[in-house]
């Protein structure tokens, strides 16, 4: 008969699949609540800490290239600093081109009203805005930026100076105004340029998951 696994052991693997499954930083507490559930066992966050630390001196002992981060007051899965070369080697270019109708628009909601949480955003589009997000948040044209004051804290989302650097900003405060954007439309010579532009930034790729609008509750 097999022995037991010793709760530690246990309750570290419990920590790190919550956070590896996540696609938002996870808090303390939201993890220690779901251990609770499924074991009925009680958890603190003091000790959802612990078992991050013991499990980050695993990846450094091991020489993973990975480790638990503390971001936006959440826990997520991070890589290490050292591997980032490699990272971006493979990722950057694509990323950098491959901008989706509903990536731009996306990424557009979330320019002109920053900070702004996820329903928020979801409202102004009329769509759920899951995928698009974490395609943003992958490709580093936005950041969570902190929570927001309504229920359940959600999580702000803004714009990074990757943004700016891709679209030729010093800062937000060059965005075009409604106004500005209304008579670059109307202009001729703009939908040429936006041909051309587009061309570039949204060059072929595996079909991307289609929104689907939120059913009223």
């Amino acid at each position: 008969m097999m022995e037991p696994v010793a709760l530690p052991d246990r309750f570290d693997q419990a920590v790190e699949a919550l956070v590896f499954a996540s696609d938002v930083p996870l808090r303390p507490e939201d993890v220690a609540r779901a251990y609770g559930e499924v074991t009925g066992i009680d958890a603190s966050e003091g000790e959802v800490e612990a078992a991050v630390g013991r499990l980050n001196a695993a990846y450094r002992t091991g020489g993973r290239a990975f480790r638990i981060q503390r971001w936006a007051g959440g826990l997520r899965m991070a890589t290490v600093d050292e591997v980032h070369p490699f990272v971006r080697a493979l990722f950057e270019e694509d990323a950098s081109r491959r901008l989706s109708q509903s990536l731009l628009e996306t990424l557009a909601v979330i320019a002109y009203k920053q900070p702004v949480t996820r329903p928020e955003v979801d409202h102004l589009r009329g769509v759920n805005s899951d995928y698009a997000l974490r395609q943003l948040l992958e490709r580093d044209f936005v950041t969570i930026c902190g929570r927001g004051e309504g229920v359940g804290r959600p999580l702000l989302y803004a714009t990074t100076d990757r943004f700016l650097d891709q679209f030729g900003l010093d800062a937000t405060a060059d965005l075009p105004s409604p106004r500005e954007i209304e008579e670059i439309l109307a202009d001729p010579a703009f939908n040429r340029e936006r041909a051309a532009l587009l061309a570039g930034l949204t060059s072929p790729s595996a079909p991307e998951p289609t929104d689907h609008v939120e059913a009223d509750a």
